[in-house]
């Protein structure tokens, strides 16, 4: 497995006991890392994408919200949610990863840990960020 990926994987265990088990983000990181061994690069890769998403939680939540139509944020599975939030975070606030790369990524994890539907769902709330996005993203 490539070592983005994992690091995606991880970035999306840190993300869900976040939002489950509403711990600081400190705690749940300390906690996570403890009982995870891991490349250093891997490790520091998820850590950055974790927090970068918490940390941006109320912009990324609201276009989550924008982005998915008659859905309430808070009915969506915990996975999904964690998800959207950390390719969100990377589409948004890191330009050095093709979108591509991004979206496509998120979907392979919703196959992975979703449901059977969780890749569209994903897929079309990502395609439709990325149809409305700012003029200033550049297209990687």
């Amino acid at each position: 497995m490539r070592k983005r990926t994992q690091a995606r994987g991880y970035a999306l265990q840190i993300l869900y006991q976040i939002d489950i088990t509403g711990d600081p983000i400190d705690v749940v990181l300390n906690r996570f890392w403890k009982d995870v061994e891991s490349d250093p690069e891997v490790r520091e890769f998820a850590t950055q994408v974790a927090r970068g998403a918490f940390e941006n939680l109320t912009e990324i939540n609201a276009l989550i919200v924008e982005h998915s139509e008659h859905w309430d944020i808070t009915r969506m599975p915990a996975i999904d949610r964690s998800i959207l939030r950390s390719a969100i975070y990377e589409l948004l606030y890191r330009d050095d990863i093709p979108r591509k790369v991004v979206i496509n990524e998120a979907i392979e994890m919703a196959h992975r840990f979703s449901t059977v539907d969780s890749g569209k769902f994903i897929n079309a709330i990502l395609d439709k960020l990325m149809d409305r996005r700012p003029e200033s993203w550049v297209d990687l």
